[in-house]
């Protein structure tokens, strides 16, 4: 019987910790994860862990392995490689194919949406996926029509689906096959349980197709709940201005991104907008912001309106934008934006995942960007149009933007067939990625400065921080431990329930934390548990790979469900309304094929 050691009781409470952390918005991901590290790096340096010998197993130093680790220069790769993709617009032509498959029949349509994604996302991190065509969907939506609400979360679960079918298809679980591998298992290849997937991705996509759009409601978005309040204004600076003689720079220092200097006029001239641009009496500002903005603008200017009353700019649209893990406006707070970090555009409104409708900037205060958290602004056409081409954000308007450029057929070549050779077994994973990106570089469909941006820094130092976890765990014992306790409450009844029972577990604990911490720690203990069992581990380890890829019934279930989550307007119980069926159709399906094809 595994005996719990204080190391052990040790690696336990900090595994909870990082967990209970993970889950709670007022700490930032960041903080948590090295937060952990530095406990157990600190902690096992200073009381090593030995064997019965006295010989040192655990050093402080071999929890940042992870930052070497396999999988984790896999990710980073594959997120180069579809970065270029993405730039090259290489799927945008899947987006006019929608567009007038939506405007024909709106049920092959769907059918076509959800088995174009579940495809795509066997290949490429669905992550990127959603991002790359959620923008087409909502614009589809809005053409068409229909309330975004009706197919954005069909699509967010068949993307879900799809990526589970293969190593590579998600980082959880090239993080699942090489912790699997790393504890003397056989490698598992990229096809070895496309199977079992494939059943259940069917089952699935049939439920997202003929039942959940029914179940679904009508959702109204940020941009049918605000109104253009965005004005111009021309204000004259006056003798007695207290920014007479001082730059442009400390004037606009007050602005908090919120007003625009649209031009400096001086008699007849229009100077350059400089920082360092001195203002006279007479200087005549021209003027884009809020209402409310200009008019203090113009109480701490001393000047005066050189019109009677505000007017309303031309040519003004809404646009909204969703922040994301990757996204320049993570973890900061409006007062923090660089200027021009939106463009041309004004943030007029904010909305986030647990609110019900958009709160006016004015109200807001200075709140801290979040995942999910959606961003109302206004400005004009090729405003919009200049901050969807930086590719920068995740965009949302009613217009589909389709730009094809001469990489695109390069970029695809490229990427498909390096995965091909993956996939064949003629180089493995990681091999093939580098050559990709290799090849993305040489051929410029890829410039160093996009791939360094396409890495996810946050979802890496997670990664790294779940290895760490693990080894703490493994190393120590608690994994037999907790693996130990399992089959003890489960004692008596067959494998095949056992199995069933020790998905279902993981699916729901994958509800509530982070699906790659569930993977990395929830690996070791399937390996135990088949090994106290005497049957082949394998099936354990696949139901830790699907019940962490499986998370529908909370938006917090995976990180491409709070992309949709707001972008569609939805409620917390639209997921549960949804998400529950298909967890238990994925989760029966499952339990009858792993058992039948592994034990």
């Amino acid at each position: 019987m595994a005996v719990l050691e204080p190391h052990a009781v040790a690696a336990m409470a900090i595994a909870a910790g990082a967990l209970y952390s993970f889950t709670r918005e007022r700490f930032p991901i960041e903080y948590s994860c090295i937060g952990v590290l530095f406990f157990l790096v600190a902690g096992f340096e200073i009381f090593p862990y030995r064997d019965s010998a006295g010989n040192e197993i655990i050093r402080g130093a071999d929890f940042l392995a992870g930052f070497g680790n396999e999988a984790l220069i896999t990710i980073c790769l594959l997120l180069m490689a579809v970065k270029a993709v993405d730039l090259s617009g290489a799927l945008r032509p899947i987006g006019r194919l929608l567009v007038r498959l939506w405007s024909r029949n709106r049920s092959l349509a769907l059918l076509l949406t959800l088995s174009i994604a579940a495809g795509l996302s066997a290949f490429v991190n669905n992550t990127p996926i959603v991002v790359m065509l959620m923008p087409i969907l909502a614009g589809v939506a809005y053409r068409v029509g229909m309330a975004p609400s009706r197919v954005l979360m069909p699509f967010c679960f068949a993307t879900t689906m799809g990526g589970m079918t293969t190593t590579i298809g998600s980082s959880t679980n090239l993080l699942v096959v090489n912790v699997a591998a790393d504890l003397g298992l056989p490698r598992i290849g990229m096809f070895d349980f496309v199977v079992p997937a494939g059943i259940a991705l069917i089952g699935g996509i049939l439920y997202l197709w003929l039942l959940a759009p029914r179940w679904l409601v009508d959702r109204p978005t940020a941009l049918t709940e605000a109104t253009p309040r965005i004005f111009y204004a021309v204000i004259e600076v006056r003798d007695d201005s207290p920014f007479t003689g001082r730059t442009l720079g400390e004037l606009t220092r007050g602005f908090e991104g919120r007003t625009r200097i649209e031009r400096v006029q001086r008699g007849d001239l229009d100077l350059v907008r400089l920082p360092s641009l001195s203002l006279r009496s007479g200087d005549k500002l021209h003027l884009r912001g809020p209402a409310d903005a200009i008019k203090r603008l113009q109480g701490s200017l001393g000047g005066e309106l050189a019109a009677e009353r505000l007017e309303r700019g031309a040519d003004q649209r809404l646009v909204e934008i969703v922040v994301t893990r990757t996204s320049a406006l993570y973890g900061k707070r409006f007062s923090q934006l660089r200027d021009g970090a939106l463009g041309e555009l004004i943030a007029i409104g904010i909305r986030s995942p647990a609110s019900a409708s958009i709160t006016p900037i004015e109200e807001a205060g200075d709140p801290r960007l979040g995942v999910g958290d959606v961003l109302l602004l206004q400005g004009r056409m090729q405003d919009v149009s200049a901050l969807k081409a930086a590719r920068e954000y995740l965009v949302l308007d009613r217009t589909i933007h389709v730009p094809r450029t001469a990489t695109a057929g390069r970029a695809t070549l490229i990427l498909g067939s390096t995965l091909l050779a993956a996939a064949l077994g003629l180089v493995p994973i990681v091999v093939s990625a580098l050559c990709a990106v290799s090849l993305m570089l040489f051929t410029r469909c890829l410039h160093w400065d996009e791939a360094w941006r396409a890495i996810d820094k946050r979802l890496a130092l997670v990664i790294v921080t779940c290895l760490a976890l693990g080894t703490a765990l493994t190393g120590t014992g608690a994994t037999a431990y907790i693996a130990e306790r399992f089959v003890d409450a489960a004692e008596g009844l067959p494998a095949p329930v056992m199995l069933s029972t020790f998905l279902l577990m993981i699916a729901l604990l994958n509800e509530l934390l982070s699906n790659n911490a569930v993977a990395v720690i929830g690996t070791p203990i399937a390996v135990s548990i088949a090994e106290q069992l005497g049957v082949p581990a394998l099936p354990f380890v696949l139901a830790v790979l699907f019940g962490a890829n499986a998370g529908y019934i909370t938006p917090i279930g995976y990180q491409t469900n709070l992309l949709v989550f707001t972008a569609g307007g939805y409620k917390f119980s639209d997921f549960v309304r949804i998400g529950v069926p298909l967890q238990l159709i994925t989760w029966a399906i499952l339990s009858v094929v792993l058992p039948l094809l592994y034990l």
